[in-house]
């Protein structure tokens, strides 16, 4: 097919990053990628969902690999995945004869492995400047639900259903294929219940997932629930206040640079300096821009916040709240920032996975999630007009509708980045809001 073909198939069938921020896959290939590289490196602590699907559908992963590769015309297609995988790497393996373009790059038990331009780094030795995407490298990066979606759309099925781990504080932690839409109650439940009263409830990893309530429901980048005690740490870290953080950063960092030696952005040569942040607007000095504008370029992994700090400060947290406050006022990241070398203590300076969750208070629940297959069958189902980068869907039904699963029920904003929709049940449309369409299951 050509590469236009191929973009309207992933458009059409809504396929975006199935994590992160969900961005429009279609608008991610690019015709001047010469590598892609498949992110299974999976770095938060307690996932297990992209091992585990690359195990059960090595073959039609790998089989979407080869359909875009030769379509862009990328010569290098890599499968990033830590050596602990034994078992993914076993499936990738048994099918390699099959592909005589895709190697395998295993990568070391660390944090944030998984962190797209970390990757890039390990894989291909490339460094994504300051601000830059991976394709200003010639690298494109999806991860491997994001590909075994893009499979599906090959074979005219669009993107209605979503892999998510239940994990923590639940009696049998697995992981669940649940329409789109489910509330997570529903997986929560049928992983047993919550184990511990009062709960508390994170969507994601436990270092960059947010907190949320049982009764959110799945989007197409839900990747976990993780349910934790209300006292936990990684509970009380993420309900901390802005304005009680700064106040204590004004009083108790001590400018020891762990969370910049520590910063794995910082390691790569962007200007990120975590311990210059913490300094200036701990002073409120607001003449010295250059700390704030450095901290633009910040990924978020919490690494300075959650492991590098002795003294319990968060650095991440006001900067991602002085970044909010940036771009509200126009300001964006610089582009053409010069890089400095990767430095020379990289290697030495990366965290263990089994440290950091030692360090969480998570190695309890470290366990076995498998993937199990009991159909999920939710009364109703409440889809989220964005669960995309870019604008939100359109809607093109109406209250009282009855629809079909894998029916177009919003769609692309037309000429704007955004993503098709489909209804991941049969049913009646009870309610469409500019936020989300409610659909009753049929027989619910």
């Amino acid at each position: 097919m050509s590469f236009e073909e191929l973009q309207a198939i992933i458009k059409s069938c809504g396929v975006v990053g199935a994590g992160g921020a969900g961005f429009p896959s279609y608008a991610k290939l690019d015709k001047r990628a010469d590598t892609i590289i498949l992110n299974c490196a999976e770095c938060e602590p307690l996932l297990r969902l992209h091992r585990q699907l690359l195990e059960k559908k090595a073959f039609e992963i790998m089989s979407a690999l080869d359909t875009i590769a030769k379509t862009v015309g990328v010569k290098n297609v890599i499968i990033a995945l830590k050596s602990a995988y034994v078992k993914a790497i076993a499936a990738i393996e048994s099918n390699l004869p099959s592909f005589n373009n895709i190697k395998i790059c295993k990568l070391k038990e660390v944090y944030p492995a998984g962190d797209e331009i970390v990757l890039i780094y390990e894989a291909t030795g490339r460094v994504v400047a300051p601000g830059a995407l991976p394709i200003s490298v010639g690298v494109n990066v999806f991860n491997t639900e994001t590909m075994y979606n893009i499979y599906r759309a090959l074979n005219g099925k669009p993107v209605t259903r979503k892999y998510v781990t239940v994990a923590g504080e639940v009696a049998h932690p697995q992981t669940f294929l649940a329409p789109i839409g489910t509330e997570l109650s529903t997986l929560i439940d049928m992983a047993g219940g919550e184990t511990v009263s009062p709960a508390a409830y994170i969507l994601g990893g436990p270092m960059m997932g947010s907190l949320c309530s049982r009764f959110d429901v799945v989007t197409k980048t839900t990747n976990a629930v993780i349910v934790l005690p209300s006292d936990h740490y990684v509970i009380e870290r993420k309900k901390k206040n802005v304005k009680i953080d700064l106040k204590r950063a004004m009083a108790a960092c001590c400018q020891c640079r762990y969370c910049t030696d520590m910063c794995p952005r910082y390691l790569l040569g962007h200007p990120i300096q975590p311990h210059e942040f913490m300094r200036v607007v701990s002073n409120h000095d607001w003449h010295n821009v250059g700390p704030y504008i450095d901290a633009m370029f910040c990924c978020g992994c919490g690494i300075c916040e959650m492991y590098a700090c002795g003294q319990g400060l968060s650095p991440r947290t006001l900067i991602t709240a002085f970044k909010g406050e940036l771009r509200k006022n126009g300001v964006t990241a610089p582009r053409d920032v010069p890089l400095r070398p990767v430095a020379e203590q990289r290697d030495l300076r990366r965290v263990p996975l089994s440290r950091l969750r030692a360090r969480l208070g998570l190695e309890k629940y470290n366990k076995s999630a498998p993937i199990v297959d009991t159909e999920i069958m939710p009364t109703g189902v409440k889809i989220m007009l964005s669960q995309h980068v870019g604008v939100p869907a359109v809607p093109v039904v109406n209250v009282g509708d009855t629809v079909k699963a894998e029916q177009l029920i919003a769609s692309a904003a037309e000429g704007k980045l955004s993503a098709n929709i489909h209804s991941s049940v049969d049913g009646t449309v009870t309610a469409v809001t500019d936020k989300f369409i409610a659909i009753e299951r049929k027989g619910g």
